[in-house]
């Protein structure tokens, strides 16, 4: 029996995969089963997950939506425990598969997340939802269903009795939290459990993957509305809020449009997937988009990083 399973969902991720598998190597947690769920990938990625010893499940372009290919990955595992994450993070420390899964000796807790923070390249404005999405404070008894894929664990004997939605355009994640939550089981935020993801996308990407999240949230709460005047009011006040977190960390003139042009596909996007639904709670408003007037410097972990650049990866044959 694996110590835990790892299900991992990967698009053409020959540049981002090798440093997750390294970085699951180096985990203090060992026996730990690797699932690669490829969607049609032209690339080396299934080859590279084959020489990282990690299986290999395939699911036709076609066929393919995040809870679909979620629902494959875990079909496959061998532990109870399943950690979900994307091809393009990679973790921290080499205790974040245990600070993950230490929250489940507490029978009720059906899932946990951990951080999430950008690369060196990421856009200033989604550092600052990294930070406003994974405070550095952990949440022990969460009272929403917000959580992260990217980042994440679930008991599968759970997820046996509702497997993730395969109809949405997104945040499946959020869908099955909120049905765990139902059932009378918790979640759990770790930030101890922190990874890195990267995002290299195009403006209209941006817009792209905000809308899809704006139409699934729409699908699992049917009554919520975005109006004019939350995109107007929002854009205005993430803008003001980034150009002051630049301003006293020194980057302004770097960045300023940069924030503006990120902000406006992120606020454009959420409006087009929300403009025909109802009025949005307070709690997932504020967990989506109200930005947190927090600056204070990360948090610091006794706890030594994966030096990467000590790590060596396999040569992947053709």
């Amino acid at each position: 029996m694996a110590s835990c399973s790892i299900v991992i969902r990967a698009y053409n991720e020959e540049k981002h995969l090798p440093r997750l598998l390294t970085g699951i190597q180096q985990q203090t947690i060992r026996n730990v089963q690797v699932i690669l769920v490829d969607s049609g990938s032209t690339d080396q990625t299934a080859a590279i997950a084959r020489q990282y010893g990690a299986e290999v499940v395939y699911i036709q372009p076609q066929e393919f939506t995040f809870g679909r290919s979620l629902n494959r990955g875990v079909e496959a595992a061998r532990s109870d425990l399943v950690v979900t994450a994307s091809a393009h993070v990679y973790p921290v420390y080499p205790d974040w598969l245990e600070r993950l899964l230490d929250p489940f000796v507490e029978p009720k807790v059906a899932l946990t997340y951990g951080k999430q923070r950008g690369a060196a390249d990421t856009h200033f404005s989604e550092h600052q939802i990294f930070r406003q999405w994974f405070p550095d404070e952990p949440q022990i008894n969460q009272a929403h269903p917000f959580c992260n894929n990217a980042n994440a664990a679930i008991r599968r004997t759970l997820w046996q009795d509702h497997p993730y939605d395969e109809l949405l355009t997104g945040l499946e994640d959020l869908a099955w939290a909120r049905w765990a939550q139902t059932q009378g089981h918790g979640i759990r935020y770790v930030p101890e459990a922190e990874v890195i993801h990267v995002h290299h996308e195009t403006w209209h990407g941006i817009y792209n993957r905000y809308r899809r999240e704006a139409i699934a949230f729409k699908q699992i709460y049917p009554q919520e509305t975005f109006t004019a005047g939350d995109f107007f009011r929002l854009l205005r006040a993430h803008i003001r809020n980034d150009w002051q977190t630049a301003w006293r960390e020194r980057v302004f003139g770097k960045v300023w449009l940069d924030v503006v042009r990120f902000r406006w596909q992120q606020l454009r996007g959420t409006y087009t997937g929300y403009r025909q639904s109802g009025p949005v709670t307070w709690q997932l408003k504020k967990a989506f988009y109200y930005p947190r007037w927090n600056h204070e410097p990360p948090v610091q972990r006794d706890v030594k990083p994966i030096d990467y650049q000590q790590t060596s990866e396999p040569e992947v044959r053709s």
